[in-house]
Protein backbone atom coordinates (compact mmCIF):
# COMPACT_ATOMS: atom_id res chain seq x y z
CA UNK A 1 0.00 0.00 0.00
CA UNK A 2 0.79 3.77 -0.10
CA UNK A 3 2.57 4.39 3.13
CA UNK A 4 4.00 7.98 2.78
CA UNK A 5 2.12 10.96 2.28
CA UNK A 6 0.91 14.23 4.39
CA UNK A 7 -2.46 15.61 3.32
CA UNK A 8 -3.68 12.42 1.20
CA UNK A 9 -5.71 15.07 -0.93
CA UNK A 10 -2.73 16.75 -1.74
CA UNK A 11 -0.91 13.69 -2.94
CA UNK A 12 0.14 14.80 -6.58
CA UNK A 13 0.81 18.18 -5.40
CA UNK A 14 3.44 17.15 -2.95
CA UNK A 15 4.82 14.66 -5.12
CA UNK A 16 4.83 17.45 -8.02
CA UNK A 17 7.14 19.47 -5.71
CA UNK A 18 9.63 16.91 -4.77
CA UNK A 19 9.75 15.97 -8.06
CA UNK A 20 10.61 19.67 -9.40
CA UNK A 21 13.10 20.04 -6.41
CA UNK A 22 14.81 16.75 -7.46
CA UNK A 23 15.36 17.35 -11.30
CA UNK A 24 16.31 21.18 -11.34
CA UNK A 25 18.11 20.24 -14.27
CA UNK A 26 15.19 19.12 -16.63
CA UNK A 27 11.97 20.43 -15.11
CA UNK A 28 10.58 23.84 -13.56
CA UNK A 29 7.47 23.84 -11.90
CA UNK A 30 4.26 25.69 -13.19
CA UNK A 31 1.05 25.88 -11.74
CA UNK A 32 -0.73 22.65 -12.65
CA UNK A 33 2.57 20.73 -13.85
CA UNK A 34 6.05 20.66 -14.72
CA UNK A 35 7.49 22.45 -17.90
CA UNK A 36 11.34 21.54 -19.25
CA UNK A 37 13.87 23.42 -17.74
CA UNK A 38 15.48 24.42 -20.93
CA UNK A 39 13.78 26.51 -23.50
CA UNK A 40 13.12 24.96 -26.89
CA UNK A 41 13.90 26.86 -30.30
CA UNK A 42 11.48 29.08 -31.11
CA UNK A 43 8.58 27.80 -33.49
CA UNK A 44 9.12 24.32 -31.78
CA UNK A 45 5.71 22.39 -31.42
CA UNK A 46 5.30 22.09 -27.45
CA UNK A 47 4.07 18.01 -27.05
CA UNK A 48 2.50 17.87 -23.30
CA UNK A 49 1.38 14.77 -22.08
CA UNK A 50 -0.49 14.57 -19.00
CA UNK A 51 -3.12 12.73 -17.18
CA UNK A 52 -3.67 11.47 -13.07
CA UNK A 53 -0.61 10.96 -11.12
CA UNK A 54 0.07 7.50 -10.20
CA UNK A 55 1.81 6.31 -13.27
CA UNK A 56 5.31 7.43 -12.39
CA UNK A 57 7.56 7.65 -14.70
CA UNK A 58 4.86 8.59 -17.00
CA UNK A 59 3.74 11.35 -17.06
CA UNK A 60 6.32 14.05 -15.67
CA UNK A 61 9.25 11.49 -15.53
CA UNK A 62 9.47 12.08 -19.69
CA UNK A 63 9.53 15.87 -19.48
CA UNK A 64 13.21 16.75 -20.83
CA UNK A 65 15.08 17.14 -24.66
CA UNK A 66 13.47 14.56 -27.18
CA UNK A 67 10.26 14.02 -25.49
CA UNK A 68 7.50 16.13 -23.75
CA UNK A 69 8.12 19.59 -22.83
CA UNK A 70 5.77 20.06 -20.39
CA UNK A 71 3.58 17.64 -17.92
CA UNK A 72 0.18 18.45 -17.10
CA UNK A 73 -0.66 16.74 -13.24
CA UNK A 74 -3.82 15.69 -12.05
CA UNK A 75 -4.69 14.05 -8.98
CA UNK A 76 -4.43 10.22 -8.33
CA UNK A 77 -6.04 8.45 -11.36
CA UNK A 78 -7.48 11.85 -12.22
CA UNK A 79 -7.69 13.86 -15.11
CA UNK A 80 -6.16 17.65 -14.99
CA UNK A 81 -8.54 20.28 -15.05
CA UNK A 82 -8.79 21.92 -17.76
CA UNK A 83 -7.61 25.21 -16.17
CA UNK A 84 -4.41 23.13 -15.40
CA UNK A 85 -3.74 21.95 -19.14
CA UNK A 86 -4.06 25.97 -20.39
CA UNK A 87 -1.77 26.81 -17.68
CA UNK A 88 0.66 24.54 -18.34
CA UNK A 89 0.57 24.49 -22.07
CA UNK A 90 0.67 28.67 -22.21
CA UNK A 91 3.81 28.54 -20.32
CA UNK A 92 5.50 25.40 -22.34
CA UNK A 93 4.19 26.95 -25.73
CA UNK A 94 7.25 27.89 -27.92
CA UNK A 95 5.59 29.66 -31.02
CA UNK A 96 4.89 26.66 -33.02
CA UNK A 97 2.00 25.48 -31.28
CA UNK A 98 0.42 22.63 -28.68
CA UNK A 99 -0.17 19.22 -29.19
CA UNK A 100 -1.72 17.13 -25.84
CA UNK A 101 -1.28 13.37 -25.76
CA UNK A 102 -2.93 11.60 -23.17
CA UNK A 103 -5.07 8.17 -22.88
CA UNK A 104 -8.51 7.83 -23.69
CA UNK A 105 -10.38 8.32 -20.76
CA UNK A 106 -13.44 10.57 -20.82
CA UNK A 107 -12.36 13.23 -17.73
CA UNK A 108 -8.94 13.77 -20.06
CA UNK A 109 -10.82 13.83 -23.62
CA UNK A 110 -12.73 15.97 -21.98
CA UNK A 111 -10.47 18.73 -19.83
CA UNK A 112 -7.42 18.67 -22.42
CA UNK A 113 -10.20 19.18 -25.04
CA UNK A 114 -11.93 22.32 -23.05
CA UNK A 115 -8.14 23.14 -22.79
CA UNK A 116 -7.32 22.97 -26.63
CA UNK A 117 -9.99 25.60 -27.68
CA UNK A 118 -9.06 28.07 -25.07
CA UNK A 119 -5.36 27.91 -26.48
CA UNK A 120 -6.77 28.28 -29.85
CA UNK A 121 -9.23 30.85 -29.48
CA UNK A 122 -6.25 32.84 -27.78
CA UNK A 123 -3.92 32.64 -30.69
CA UNK A 124 -1.82 29.42 -29.97
CA UNK A 125 -3.12 26.49 -32.31
CA UNK A 126 -3.43 23.06 -29.93
CA UNK A 127 -4.71 20.24 -30.82
CA UNK A 128 -5.36 16.56 -28.87
CA UNK A 129 -4.73 13.33 -29.57
CA UNK A 130 -6.09 10.05 -27.18
CA UNK A 131 -4.51 6.85 -26.93
CA UNK A 132 -6.48 3.78 -27.73
CA UNK A 133 -4.47 0.54 -27.54
CA UNK A 134 -5.67 -1.11 -25.16
CA UNK A 135 -7.23 -4.53 -26.87
CA UNK A 136 -9.02 -5.65 -23.43
CA UNK A 137 -11.12 -2.69 -23.38
CA UNK A 138 -13.42 -3.15 -26.68
CA UNK A 139 -13.45 -4.66 -29.67
CA UNK A 140 -11.63 -3.99 -32.83
CA UNK A 141 -14.41 -2.75 -34.30
CA UNK A 142 -14.95 -0.12 -31.60
CA UNK A 143 -10.91 1.00 -31.34
CA UNK A 144 -11.92 4.09 -31.03
CA UNK A 145 -13.49 3.74 -27.34
CA UNK A 146 -10.43 1.71 -26.17
CA UNK A 147 -8.80 2.75 -22.85
CA UNK A 148 -5.07 4.48 -23.49
CA UNK A 149 -2.50 2.06 -21.19
CA UNK A 150 1.21 1.45 -21.50
CA UNK A 151 1.59 1.66 -25.27
CA UNK A 152 1.06 5.83 -25.05
CA UNK A 153 4.95 5.61 -24.25
CA UNK A 154 5.64 4.77 -27.72
CA UNK A 155 3.04 7.24 -29.16
CA UNK A 156 4.35 9.93 -26.66
CA UNK A 157 8.01 9.05 -27.80
CA UNK A 158 7.45 8.95 -31.05
CA UNK A 159 5.70 12.29 -31.89
CA UNK A 160 7.95 14.19 -29.14
CA UNK A 161 10.72 12.70 -31.63
CA UNK A 162 9.05 14.20 -34.79
CA UNK A 163 8.62 17.43 -32.72
CA UNK A 164 12.24 17.63 -32.05
CA UNK A 165 13.75 17.46 -35.64
CA UNK A 166 11.22 20.32 -36.12
CA UNK A 167 8.10 19.11 -37.72
CA UNK A 168 4.78 21.49 -37.68
CA UNK A 169 1.67 20.63 -35.27
CA UNK A 170 -0.09 18.92 -38.12
CA UNK A 171 2.50 16.86 -38.91
CA UNK A 172 3.11 16.04 -35.13
CA UNK A 173 0.00 15.06 -34.78
CA UNK A 174 0.03 12.55 -38.19
CA UNK A 175 3.11 10.40 -36.36
CA UNK A 176 1.36 10.37 -33.06
CA UNK A 177 -2.17 9.27 -34.83
CA UNK A 178 0.21 6.72 -37.29
CA UNK A 179 1.91 5.11 -34.26
CA UNK A 180 -1.58 4.82 -32.14
CA UNK A 181 -2.56 3.56 -35.34
CA UNK A 182 -0.01 0.38 -35.08
CA UNK A 183 0.32 0.28 -31.23
CA UNK A 184 -1.40 -2.67 -29.55
CA UNK A 185 -1.32 -3.59 -25.31
CA UNK A 186 -3.07 -6.13 -23.27
CA UNK A 187 -2.35 -6.81 -19.33
CA UNK A 188 -2.70 -8.59 -16.79
CA UNK A 189 -2.66 -7.92 -12.81
CA UNK A 190 -1.73 -10.12 -9.63
CA UNK A 191 -3.34 -7.79 -7.23
CA UNK A 192 -4.81 -4.71 -6.87
CA UNK A 193 -3.26 -0.81 -5.85
CA UNK A 194 -4.08 0.83 -2.54
CA UNK A 195 -4.99 5.01 -2.70
CA UNK A 196 -2.95 7.02 -0.70
CA UNK A 197 -4.43 7.35 2.54
CA UNK A 198 -6.96 3.98 2.15
CA UNK A 199 -5.98 0.99 4.09
CA UNK A 200 -7.43 -1.56 1.40
CA UNK A 201 -6.85 -1.94 -2.25
CA UNK A 202 -9.34 -1.26 -4.96
CA UNK A 203 -9.77 -4.94 -5.84
CA UNK A 204 -8.49 -8.29 -4.78
CA UNK A 205 -7.95 -11.46 -6.24
CA UNK A 206 -8.73 -15.19 -4.80
CA UNK A 207 -4.73 -16.74 -4.24
CA UNK A 208 -3.54 -18.05 -7.62
CA UNK A 209 -5.82 -16.21 -10.36
CA UNK A 210 -5.07 -13.24 -12.34
CA UNK A 211 -7.12 -10.71 -14.11
CA UNK A 212 -6.60 -9.98 -17.37
CA UNK A 213 -7.32 -6.72 -19.49
CA UNK A 214 -6.64 -4.44 -16.54
CA UNK A 215 -6.78 -0.84 -16.50
CA UNK A 216 -3.40 1.47 -15.47
CA UNK A 217 -5.76 2.90 -12.87
CA UNK A 218 -6.60 0.38 -10.38
CA UNK A 219 -9.52 -1.22 -12.45
CA UNK A 220 -9.50 -4.49 -11.73
CA UNK A 221 -9.50 -6.95 -15.10
CA UNK A 222 -12.18 -8.08 -17.73
CA UNK A 223 -11.96 -11.37 -16.85
CA UNK A 224 -9.95 -13.43 -14.15
CA UNK A 225 -7.63 -16.64 -15.07
CA UNK A 226 -5.48 -18.78 -13.17
CA UNK A 227 -2.09 -17.63 -12.56
CA UNK A 228 0.38 -20.75 -14.09
CA UNK A 229 3.86 -20.40 -14.90
CA UNK A 230 5.52 -17.62 -16.79
CA UNK A 231 5.76 -19.26 -20.48
CA UNK A 232 1.99 -20.05 -19.73
CA UNK A 233 1.47 -15.88 -19.32
CA UNK A 234 3.76 -15.27 -21.67
CA UNK A 235 2.39 -16.71 -24.24
CA UNK A 236 -1.18 -15.23 -22.94
CA UNK A 237 0.07 -11.88 -23.87
CA UNK A 238 1.94 -12.84 -27.26
CA UNK A 239 -0.92 -14.67 -28.41
CA UNK A 240 -3.26 -11.20 -27.29
CA UNK A 241 -1.36 -8.77 -28.85
CA UNK A 242 -0.30 -10.74 -32.18
CA UNK A 243 -3.76 -11.40 -33.35
CA UNK A 244 -4.80 -7.81 -33.25
CA UNK A 245 -1.64 -6.92 -35.58
CA UNK A 246 -2.51 -4.35 -38.00
CA UNK A 247 -3.18 -4.74 -41.43
CA UNK A 248 0.04 -4.35 -44.18
CA UNK A 249 2.79 -4.37 -41.09
CA UNK A 250 6.19 -5.59 -41.44
CA UNK A 251 7.97 -7.65 -39.25
CA UNK A 252 10.05 -4.78 -37.18
CA UNK A 253 8.54 -3.95 -33.89
CA UNK A 254 9.26 -1.61 -30.68
CA UNK A 255 8.36 -3.68 -27.88
CA UNK A 256 7.55 -2.91 -24.23
CA UNK A 257 7.28 -5.19 -20.94
CA UNK A 258 5.73 -2.91 -18.76
CA UNK A 259 5.52 -3.56 -14.93
CA UNK A 260 3.08 -1.69 -12.91
CA UNK A 261 4.51 -1.00 -9.93
CA UNK A 262 4.89 -3.73 -7.58
CA UNK A 263 6.40 -6.57 -10.19
CA UNK A 264 9.86 -6.89 -9.68
CA UNK A 265 12.42 -6.24 -12.41
CA UNK A 266 13.84 -10.03 -11.86
CA UNK A 267 10.57 -11.28 -12.19
CA UNK A 268 9.89 -9.36 -15.54
CA UNK A 269 13.15 -10.30 -17.34
CA UNK A 270 12.42 -14.22 -16.42
CA UNK A 271 9.38 -13.06 -18.45
CA UNK A 272 10.90 -11.50 -21.22
CA UNK A 273 12.90 -14.30 -21.97
CA UNK A 274 9.35 -16.17 -22.67
CA UNK A 275 8.01 -13.35 -24.49
CA UNK A 276 10.98 -12.33 -26.98
CA UNK A 277 11.51 -16.13 -27.78
CA UNK A 278 7.93 -16.10 -28.88
CA UNK A 279 7.69 -12.88 -30.80
CA UNK A 280 10.64 -13.85 -32.63
CA UNK A 281 9.05 -17.08 -33.44
CA UNK A 282 6.28 -15.32 -34.87
CA UNK A 283 9.05 -13.42 -36.98
CA UNK A 284 8.95 -9.59 -35.51
CA UNK A 285 12.27 -8.43 -35.28
CA UNK A 286 12.56 -6.44 -32.14
CA UNK A 287 13.91 -2.83 -31.99
CA UNK A 288 15.73 -1.57 -29.34
CA UNK A 289 12.55 -3.45 -26.81
CA UNK A 290 12.21 -2.00 -23.34
CA UNK A 291 11.72 -3.83 -19.89
CA UNK A 292 10.96 -2.10 -16.40
CA UNK A 293 8.63 0.54 -15.30
CA UNK A 294 7.09 2.55 -18.31
CA UNK A 295 3.61 3.42 -16.88
CA UNK A 296 2.64 2.42 -13.55
CA UNK A 297 -0.28 2.15 -11.46
CA UNK A 298 0.93 3.16 -7.82
CA UNK A 299 1.46 0.05 -5.79
CA UNK A 300 0.00 -2.88 -8.30
CA UNK A 301 1.55 -5.88 -9.24
CA UNK A 302 1.14 -7.20 -12.82
CA UNK A 303 2.47 -6.33 -16.08
CA UNK A 304 1.96 -5.56 -19.83
CA UNK A 305 3.35 -6.43 -23.12
CA UNK A 306 2.74 -3.46 -25.89
CA UNK A 307 4.01 -4.07 -29.94
CA UNK A 308 4.48 -1.25 -32.01
CA UNK A 309 5.12 -2.38 -35.50
CA UNK A 310 7.48 0.13 -36.90
CA UNK A 311 8.10 1.60 -40.29
CA UNK A 312 11.23 3.61 -41.54
CA UNK A 313 9.50 6.75 -40.24
CA UNK A 314 8.49 5.20 -36.71
CA UNK A 315 11.80 3.11 -36.40
CA UNK A 316 13.58 6.23 -36.89
CA UNK A 317 11.57 8.03 -34.15
CA UNK A 318 11.79 5.54 -31.75
CA UNK A 319 15.74 5.06 -31.83
CA UNK A 320 16.08 8.83 -31.48
CA UNK A 321 17.88 10.37 -28.68
CA UNK A 322 16.18 11.73 -25.33
CA UNK A 323 17.53 12.77 -22.07
CA UNK A 324 14.89 12.76 -19.14
CA UNK A 325 14.89 12.08 -15.49
CA UNK A 326 13.47 8.67 -15.94
CA UNK A 327 14.03 7.90 -19.37
CA UNK A 328 17.51 8.14 -21.69
CA UNK A 329 18.49 7.08 -24.90
CA UNK A 330 21.85 8.08 -27.13
CA UNK A 331 23.54 11.61 -27.09
CA UNK A 332 21.20 15.26 -27.04
CA UNK A 333 22.58 18.57 -28.09
CA UNK A 334 22.60 20.72 -25.03
CA UNK A 335 19.64 23.45 -25.63
CA UNK A 336 19.92 27.02 -24.28
CA UNK A 337 19.00 27.32 -20.68
CA UNK A 338 15.91 28.90 -19.86
CA UNK A 339 15.41 32.02 -17.56
CA UNK A 340 14.45 31.63 -13.90
CA UNK A 341 11.65 33.17 -14.21
CA UNK A 342 9.51 32.01 -17.65
CA UNK A 343 8.15 34.20 -19.87
CA UNK A 344 5.73 32.58 -21.86
CA UNK A 345 4.18 34.09 -24.93
CA UNK A 346 1.74 36.37 -24.51
CA UNK A 347 -1.51 35.65 -25.84
CA UNK A 348 -4.67 36.81 -27.46
CA UNK A 349 -7.41 36.89 -24.62
CA UNK A 350 -10.66 35.97 -26.14
CA UNK A 351 -12.70 38.76 -24.12
CA UNK A 352 -11.91 41.18 -21.41
CA UNK A 353 -13.43 39.52 -18.03
CA UNK A 354 -16.49 41.28 -17.13
CA UNK A 355 -17.75 43.40 -14.16
CA UNK A 356 -18.54 41.52 -11.53
CA UNK A 357 -22.44 41.79 -11.18
CA UNK A 358 -23.63 43.16 -7.41
CA UNK A 359 -26.73 41.45 -6.19
CA UNK A 360 -29.67 43.76 -5.24
CA UNK A 361 -32.91 43.71 -3.81
CA UNK A 362 -34.30 39.90 -3.62
CA UNK A 363 -30.90 38.85 -5.50
CA UNK A 364 -29.04 39.27 -1.97
CA UNK A 365 -31.47 36.18 -0.28
CA UNK A 366 -31.20 34.06 -3.85
CA UNK A 367 -27.25 34.36 -3.02
CA UNK A 368 -27.32 33.48 0.64
CA UNK A 369 -29.71 30.08 -0.39
CA UNK A 370 -27.00 29.21 -3.04
CA UNK A 371 -24.30 29.38 -0.65
CA UNK A 372 -25.92 27.68 2.61
CA UNK A 373 -26.65 24.90 -0.66
CA UNK A 374 -23.26 24.17 -1.08
CA UNK A 375 -22.56 23.88 2.31
CA UNK A 376 -24.51 21.40 2.93
CA UNK A 377 -23.34 20.15 -0.61
CA UNK A 378 -19.91 20.48 1.28
CA UNK A 379 -21.25 18.64 4.41
CA UNK A 380 -22.94 15.69 2.89
CA UNK A 381 -20.15 14.70 0.26
CA UNK A 382 -17.18 14.75 3.15
CA UNK A 383 -20.01 12.40 5.13
CA UNK A 384 -20.20 10.34 2.32
CA UNK A 385 -16.48 9.98 0.67
CA UNK A 386 -15.68 6.52 1.92
CA UNK A 387 -18.94 5.46 0.42
CA UNK A 388 -18.70 6.97 -2.86
CA UNK A 389 -15.07 5.52 -2.97
CA UNK A 390 -16.50 2.46 -2.56
CA UNK A 391 -19.00 2.22 -4.91
CA UNK A 392 -16.18 3.68 -7.54
CA UNK A 393 -13.69 1.28 -7.04
CA UNK A 394 -16.56 -1.62 -8.31
CA UNK A 395 -15.59 -0.93 -11.80
CA UNK A 396 -13.50 2.45 -11.45
CA UNK A 397 -10.50 3.58 -9.99
CA UNK A 398 -11.95 4.72 -6.48
CA UNK A 399 -11.58 8.60 -6.69
CA UNK A 400 -15.08 9.78 -7.17
CA UNK A 401 -15.25 10.58 -3.01
CA UNK A 402 -11.90 11.87 -2.94
CA UNK A 403 -12.86 14.05 -6.25
CA UNK A 404 -16.31 15.49 -5.00
CA UNK A 405 -14.74 16.42 -1.43
CA UNK A 406 -11.90 18.16 -3.49
CA UNK A 407 -14.23 19.89 -5.96
CA UNK A 408 -16.82 20.76 -3.44
CA UNK A 409 -14.22 22.38 -1.03
CA UNK A 410 -13.10 24.90 -3.59
CA UNK A 411 -16.24 25.50 -4.96
CA UNK A 412 -17.55 26.36 -1.32
CA UNK A 413 -14.27 28.37 -0.44
CA UNK A 414 -14.92 30.15 -3.99
CA UNK A 415 -18.78 31.06 -3.32
CA UNK A 416 -18.01 32.48 0.11
CA UNK A 417 -15.34 34.92 -1.33
CA UNK A 418 -17.76 36.34 -4.12
CA UNK A 419 -20.02 36.51 -1.53
CA UNK A 420 -18.63 38.39 0.32
CA UNK A 421 -18.27 40.87 -2.15
CA UNK A 422 -22.10 40.43 -2.85
CA UNK A 423 -21.91 38.93 -5.81
CA UNK A 424 -25.00 38.45 -7.44
CA UNK A 425 -26.00 34.43 -8.14
CA UNK A 426 -25.06 34.07 -11.65
CA UNK A 427 -21.60 35.23 -10.92
CA UNK A 428 -21.30 33.59 -7.35
CA UNK A 429 -22.13 30.25 -9.33
CA UNK A 430 -19.93 31.01 -12.18
CA UNK A 431 -17.09 31.50 -9.69
CA UNK A 432 -18.19 28.58 -7.77
CA UNK A 433 -18.08 26.35 -11.08
CA UNK A 434 -15.12 27.55 -12.48
CA UNK A 435 -13.54 26.45 -9.10
CA UNK A 436 -15.04 22.96 -8.81
CA UNK A 437 -13.80 22.18 -12.73
CA UNK A 438 -10.35 24.13 -12.03
CA UNK A 439 -9.40 21.87 -8.26
CA UNK A 440 -11.15 18.34 -9.12
CA UNK A 441 -10.55 17.94 -12.34
CA UNK A 442 -11.80 14.44 -13.87
CA UNK A 443 -15.14 14.29 -15.76
CA UNK A 444 -16.76 14.65 -12.47
CA UNK A 445 -15.16 18.16 -12.02
CA UNK A 446 -15.66 19.63 -15.60
CA UNK A 447 -19.47 18.41 -15.20
CA UNK A 448 -20.58 20.47 -12.07
CA UNK A 449 -18.14 23.20 -12.58
CA UNK A 450 -20.34 23.22 -16.10
CA UNK A 451 -23.51 22.52 -14.44
CA UNK A 452 -23.29 25.35 -11.86
CA UNK A 453 -22.16 27.75 -14.31
CA UNK A 454 -25.65 26.96 -16.37
CA UNK A 455 -27.44 27.03 -13.25
CA UNK A 456 -26.63 30.55 -12.38
CA UNK A 457 -26.45 31.78 -16.06
CA UNK A 458 -30.06 32.93 -15.92
CA UNK A 459 -30.55 34.49 -12.50
CA UNK A 460 -31.44 37.76 -12.22
CA UNK A 461 -29.32 39.91 -10.07
CA UNK A 462 -31.83 42.61 -8.51
CA UNK A 463 -34.99 40.46 -7.68
CA UNK A 464 -35.50 37.18 -6.74
CA UNK A 465 -35.48 34.36 -9.41
CA UNK A 466 -39.36 33.60 -10.46
CA UNK A 467 -40.47 29.59 -10.38
CA UNK A 468 -40.13 29.27 -13.96
CA UNK A 469 -36.75 30.77 -14.33
CA UNK A 470 -35.50 28.46 -11.37
CA UNK A 471 -37.03 25.72 -13.53
CA UNK A 472 -35.09 26.91 -16.85
CA UNK A 473 -31.53 27.46 -14.88
CA UNK A 474 -32.10 23.36 -13.62
CA UNK A 475 -32.68 22.92 -17.64
CA UNK A 476 -29.94 25.03 -18.32
CA UNK A 477 -27.80 22.80 -15.82
CA UNK A 478 -28.79 19.49 -17.71
CA UNK A 479 -28.01 20.80 -21.27
CA UNK A 480 -24.47 22.28 -19.91
CA UNK A 481 -23.69 18.27 -18.62
CA UNK A 482 -25.37 16.72 -21.77
CA UNK A 483 -23.45 18.70 -24.00
CA UNK A 484 -20.16 19.02 -22.72
CA UNK A 485 -20.34 14.75 -21.35
CA UNK A 486 -22.28 13.47 -24.26
CA UNK A 487 -24.25 10.84 -21.80
CA UNK A 488 -27.97 10.61 -21.88
CA UNK A 489 -30.34 8.55 -19.71
CA UNK A 490 -29.41 5.22 -19.30
CA UNK A 491 -25.40 5.00 -19.84
CA UNK A 492 -25.18 5.05 -16.05
CA UNK A 493 -23.77 8.17 -15.04
CA UNK A 494 -24.75 11.38 -13.00
CA UNK A 495 -26.74 12.60 -15.81
CA UNK A 496 -29.65 9.07 -14.86
CA UNK A 497 -29.73 11.07 -11.93
CA UNK A 498 -30.11 14.78 -13.11
CA UNK A 499 -32.65 13.93 -15.87
CA UNK A 500 -35.12 12.89 -14.09
CA UNK A 501 -34.26 15.58 -11.23
CA UNK A 502 -35.03 18.32 -13.59
CA UNK A 503 -38.02 16.74 -15.55
CA UNK A 504 -39.66 16.39 -11.84
CA UNK A 505 -38.91 19.94 -10.48
CA UNK A 506 -40.12 21.46 -14.06
CA UNK A 507 -43.82 19.59 -14.05
CA UNK A 508 -44.20 20.55 -10.24
CA UNK A 509 -43.44 23.82 -10.81
CA UNK A 510 -45.57 24.20 -14.12
CA UNK A 511 -48.38 22.61 -11.67
CA UNK A 512 -47.90 25.29 -9.34
CA UNK A 513 -46.43 23.33 -6.36
CA UNK A 514 -44.48 25.22 -4.22
CA UNK A 515 -40.50 26.00 -5.06
CA UNK A 516 -39.54 24.22 -1.82
CA UNK A 517 -41.99 21.30 -2.32
CA UNK A 518 -41.05 20.84 -6.12
CA UNK A 519 -37.49 20.51 -5.03
CA UNK A 520 -37.97 17.99 -1.97
CA UNK A 521 -39.85 15.98 -4.42
CA UNK A 522 -37.71 16.16 -7.36
CA UNK A 523 -34.95 14.98 -5.18
CA UNK A 524 -36.39 12.41 -4.14
CA UNK A 525 -37.30 11.12 -7.37
CA UNK A 526 -33.53 11.71 -8.34
CA UNK A 527 -32.32 9.26 -5.19
CA UNK A 528 -34.94 6.66 -6.62
CA UNK A 529 -33.15 6.98 -10.27
CA UNK A 530 -30.10 7.06 -9.35
CA UNK A 531 -30.45 3.67 -6.83
CA UNK A 532 -31.93 2.25 -10.28
CA UNK A 533 -28.78 2.84 -11.93
CA UNK A 534 -27.39 -0.44 -10.36
CA UNK A 535 -29.50 -2.56 -12.95
CA UNK A 536 -27.44 -0.42 -15.85
CA UNK A 537 -24.67 -1.35 -18.18
CA UNK A 538 -21.83 1.60 -18.06
CA UNK A 539 -21.84 2.90 -21.98
CA UNK A 540 -19.62 5.53 -21.02
CA UNK A 541 -16.65 6.20 -18.74
CA UNK A 542 -14.08 4.27 -17.33
CA UNK A 543 -16.41 1.51 -15.75
CA UNK A 544 -17.69 0.42 -19.70
CA UNK A 545 -15.29 -2.00 -20.07
CA UNK A 546 -16.44 -3.33 -16.87
CA UNK A 547 -20.18 -3.19 -17.28
CA UNK A 548 -20.64 -6.82 -16.16
CA UNK A 549 -18.93 -6.07 -12.77
CA UNK A 550 -20.69 -3.12 -12.27
CA UNK A 551 -24.16 -4.39 -12.32
CA UNK A 552 -25.79 -4.39 -8.72
CA UNK A 553 -23.98 -1.14 -7.86
CA UNK A 554 -25.30 2.35 -8.62
CA UNK A 555 -23.51 4.50 -10.23
CA UNK A 556 -21.09 6.70 -8.09
CA UNK A 557 -21.90 9.94 -9.95
CA UNK A 558 -25.57 9.78 -9.70
CA UNK A 559 -25.61 8.68 -6.36
CA UNK A 560 -23.54 11.34 -5.02
CA UNK A 561 -25.69 14.18 -7.28
CA UNK A 562 -29.04 12.30 -5.40
CA UNK A 563 -27.04 12.95 -1.89
CA UNK A 564 -26.76 16.48 -2.51
CA UNK A 565 -29.70 17.03 -4.12
CA UNK A 566 -31.39 15.60 -0.60
CA UNK A 567 -29.09 17.35 1.68
CA UNK A 568 -30.26 20.79 -0.19
CA UNK A 569 -33.92 19.81 0.00
CA UNK A 570 -33.35 19.45 3.47
CA UNK A 571 -32.28 22.95 4.29
CA UNK A 572 -35.01 25.10 6.07
CA UNK A 573 -36.84 27.35 4.18
CA UNK A 574 -36.11 30.54 5.00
Amino acid sequence: MTRLFNNPARFADDMAAGFAAAHPEYVSAVPGGVVRATRPRPGKVAVLTGGGSGHYPAFCGVVGPGFADASVIGNVFTSPSAAQAHSVAVSADAGGGVLFLFGNYAGDVMNFGLAAQRLTAEGIPAQCLAVTDDIASAPAAEAARRRGIAGAFVVFKTAAAAAEEGAPLDEVVRVAEHANARTRTLGVAFAGCTLPGQREPLFTLPEGTLALGLGIHGEPGVSEDELTTAEDLARTLVEGVLAERPASTGPRAAVLLNGLGATKHEELYLLWADVSRLLAEAGLELVRPEVGELVTSLDMAGCSLSVTWLDDELERLWLAPADTPAYRRGSVLQEEPAPKARSPRTVRRASAAPTLPIATGGAVDAADAAVRALRSAHTVLHEQEQLLGRLDAVAGDGDHGRGMCKGVAATLAAAELAHSRQAAPDALLAAAGDAWAAEAGGTSGALWGAALRALGAALPADRAPEPKELAASAEAALTAVTSLGGAQPGDKTLVDALQPFVASFTERITSGHPVSRAFADAAADARTAAESTASLRPRLGRARPLAERSLGTPDPGAVSLAMVLAAVADLPND
